[in-house]
């Protein structure tokens, strides 16, 4: 009797802590004593998803699933939504699901109003490495930062590359694709480039080499398909289907096995473009985009403090945009502290403990919930397929209580989707005719092919010196040129270069005091709300922008 009297105290305070007045997704019912409460939905407001959340649990528990049916109902409230397709299943979203004997059992326990039908979802591809609307970024926007994750530099490579970058930067060379880059690196590991190497502040020709080797290495894993123009627009995220639901923008992943680093940097790019891009906005009624980063441990294994410091920046103010972010791995303890602690949102699919690791892990991962009165070390380690522990943040920003609950079923297929009918959805698609094909402008390589050229007849000449004239200046244009500027005092833009690398020295100094940087950083965006501020938030994240030049670029276009 006193047990039956502890279930129904549970009950009560889960339909209470649940029972918003709010638009929400439904993410399943209740389940207390071991039973299904289709009368006590679990639900996670919508204003509230730009505090990001976290979807994780063992292999096989349904987190996949988990991610198609929010999605879906995202969807249906007119939010896009962003997902990667690492095991091919999420492709499912774009036809209509099938009703069975089991799934109907499923839905009539915990309430759903289940539907058969499909969602619009726009099928994309890393560089058209898959079936999907091409995705590339240009070398210049990705940043040095996030190409020394990829290219696994050391920090002093890091640093070396950071200053290549500035002087490609300073002399107008824009840098489309891994052509670009390797002639950048190649010119300054030449005879005609020792003196400009000279003049980067202390690069060794060996850092420079052991770049250039690992360039050549990205070329040769296929890589350089990425990179390029032209280049994907993150704002095509935020559309909204012709009947008024969110477009799902679905990224398949077919070879992620072979370029983990890739696929992860990638993200870390686009949020990035996406946080200098949006306009502050405040609170609203429903998120912007919501993000979901499957496989989110392999943004943070063996990362870069600046890498690191890019994605912990990235999530503390990026909601602040009306963008929710939501982690998706096996345990908790695959995310840094830092970024744990922005996790407003948790569903939590069963854990496994068959070794000393594991059940560190689920000790440490009840220790991260509200209290409860569900024994949560067994619910964990005992809870079925398809059901999960949830608290969320109400819209009165306080945590709900925890409850195990029942999750409903997605009402697209559960299977991949044939790759025909994929194709067709490509090939349809109004993104097609834009990124379809790879585009060849004149930058980096075309350009110092061409000053080399030029300088080989005259002893006299140099690379440089045939770019512009003494007193001119050349400046990036953001088309992979640049204009020759007459009158400038070429003494200024040293000046300006020298003051760029004081505040560089003065920001790494500071970069042990993350809060009032990032304190200082929201209000800066906050107040300037101009393409500087932006320059300046770029440059902090590892990214140039999409028309190049930096900090100093930009105070030239103004």
């Amino acid at each position: 009797m006193a047990q039956n009297t502890a279930g129904e105290g549970l009950l009560e305070s889960i339909r209470q802590g649940y029972s918003f007045e709010d638009a929400t997704l439904t993410l399943g019912a209740a389940v207390v004593g071991d039973e299904v409460h289709a009368d006590t939905p679990v639900r996670l407001p919508l204003r509230m998803m730009n505090r990001h959340g976290l979807v994780a649990g063992a292999t096989g528990t349904g987190k996949t699933k988990t991610l198609q049916m929010m999605a879906e109902q995202l969807s249906s409230a007119g939010v896009p939504v962003f997902l990667a397709d690492v095991k091919g299943d999420l492709s499912g979203l774009a036809v209509a699901g099938t009703a069975s004997e089991k799934l109907t059992e499923r839905t009539t326990a915990t309430g759903m109003p289940w539907q058969s039908q499909a969602y619009p979802v726009e099928f994309l591809a890393l560089g058209g490495d898959g079936v999907g609307v091409p995705v590339r970024a240009t070398v210049d926007a990705f940043g040095p930062v996030l190409l020394s994750r990829i290219m696994e530099l050391n920090e002093a490579q890091e640093s070396s590359l950071q200053l290549m970058f500035h002087w490609a930067d300073q002399r107008g060379l824009a840098m489309d694709d891994l052509a670009d880059l390797k002639a950048v690196v190649t010119h300054l590991t030449s005879d005609e480039g020792k003196d400009d190497l000279k003049g980067l502040g202390g690069v060794a020709t060996s850092t420079a080499n052991v770049i250039l080797r690992e360039v050549t290495g990205l070329e040769a894993a296929g890589m350089g398909a990425f990179f390029g123009v032209p280049e994907f627009e993150t704002a095509e995220l935020l559309r909204v289907a012709p009947d008024g639901r969110g477009v799902i923008s679905c990224l398949e992943l077919p070879t992620l096995a072979t370029k983990p680093q890739l696929f992860s940097t990638f993200m870390v790019w686009l949020l990035a473009d996406l946080f200098a891009e949006l306009p502050e906005a405040g609170d609203l009624d429903q998120p912007k985009l919501v993000f979901f980063l499957d496989e989110a441990h392999l943004l943070f294994k063996g990362a870069s403090k600046a890498f690191l410091d890019a994605i912990t920046t990235t999530v503390r103010l990026i909601r602040s945009k009306g963008v929710g972010l939501f982690f998706v791995t096996q345990t908790p303890q695959d995310l840094p502290a830092e970024v744990l602690g922005q996790l407003a949102n948790r569903v939590q699919h069963a854990l496994r403990a068959f070794t000393p690791q594991d059940a560190k892990a689920l000790k440490q991962t009840v220790q991260t919930f509200p209290t409860t009165e569900y024994d949560l070390a067994e619910t964990l380690t005992s809870a079925k397929v398809g059901e999960a522990v949830v608290t969320v943040m109400d819209p009165e920003g306080a945590p709900t209580p925890v409850a195990l609950t029942r999750m409903w079923s997605p009402q697209s297929a559960m299977e991949p989707a044939p790759e025909e009918a994929m194709r067709q959805i490509v090939g349809a698609s109004a993104l097609l005719p834009v990124y379809g094909t790879a585009q060849d402008r004149e930058s980096a390589s075309e350009v110092l092919s061409a000053q080399a050229t030029a300088a080989a007849p005259s002893t006299g000449g140099s690379a440089r010196g045939s770019a512009a004239g003494a007193g001119d200046a050349r400046v990036a244009d953001g088309h992979g040129g640049g204009t020759v500027v007459s009158g400038v005092d070429l003494g200024d833009i040293e000046a300006l270069r020298r003051e760029e690398e004081k505040a560089a020295a003065r920001a790494r100094k500071e970069a042990d005091k993350p809060s009032d940087f990032e304190r200082a950083m929201g209000n800066f965006v906050k107040s300037a709300g101009t393409q500087l501020g932006r320059e300046v938030v770029r440059s902090v994240l590892g990214t140039r922008g999409r028309r190049g030049g930096g900090l100093l670029g930009g105070l030239f276009r103004r």
